[in-house]
């Protein structure tokens, strides 16, 4: 894990809850609110207080790690945290709800999949009112906060894993490349193939290459 990065986050939020007595603090965070395919996944970890695993320092919102150090990092999270939990929202149900509060429902049943519950939940950017435990939302959080970077690197892993299971299955896609987004060589598949079983109808691209197919 010898990388170095610019701006590394605190555990600042985590420990201030920590002297008011507040341990269970969790961490939250969400990956796949921008493909054009699959589920939006979100993760939660609760820190041990005055946590001092080497694997820390290490720790950044996944968007400024590699796959591999995504990789290598997950397990020792999974491993030395107090609790961790993840949480799927498919593609089906994005299609209905749409993609914010699919995203919130993410973040619940991360929250609910955890052994423990949280006594405060530190969120990256968003509120989630239909949960009545005390919460913080901070913007950039996957970048200020080690709890919730650390909950983005559980759910990019898990996320990217699933992409990859569907590789095969929808071949042609290149699923497990883009993982979903929209690249250019996804959109050129796209309008070759037409859209798969785990493509999000709503989203543009492929609502409007639908439309123009006469499709639903």
């Amino acid at each position: 894990m010898g990388h170095a990065m610019a701006s590394a986050p605190s555990l600042g939020e985590e420990r201030s809850l920590w002297r008011q007595g507040v341990d269970l603090v969790a961490g939250v965070d969400e990956v796949g609110r921008g493909p054009l395919a699959g589920p939006v996944v979100a993760a939660a970890v609760i820190l041990f207080p005055r946590s001092d695993f080497r694997w820390l320092f290490h720790v950044r919102d996944s968007k400024q790690l590699t796959p591999s150090q995504r990789e290598e990092l997950a397990p020792y999270i999974w491993r030395d945290a107090l609790s961790v939990g993840v949480g799927f929202v498919p593609h089906t149900a994005i299609d209905r709800i749409g993609i914010a509060e699919a995203t919130r429902q993410a973040m619940l049943r991360a929250v609910g999949n955890m052994y423990c519950r949280p006594q405060h939940l530190l969120i990256d950017a968003l509120s989630l009112p239909a949960c009545k435990l005390p919460q913080t939302a901070i913007i950039h959080g996957d970048a200020r906060c080690i709890s919730i970077a650390a909950a983005s690197v559980v759910a990019k892993v898990a996320r990217d894993r699933h992409m990859d299971s569907h590789d095969t299955r929808f071949s042609g896609y290149g699923f497990a490349r883009n993982k979903g987004y929209a690249t250019r060589q996804h959109l050129q598949a796209l309008r070759r193939l037409g859209p798969c079983d785990i493509h999000r109808r709503s989203f543009a691209p492929v609502r409007e290459l639908l439309e123009m197919r006469g499709g639903v």
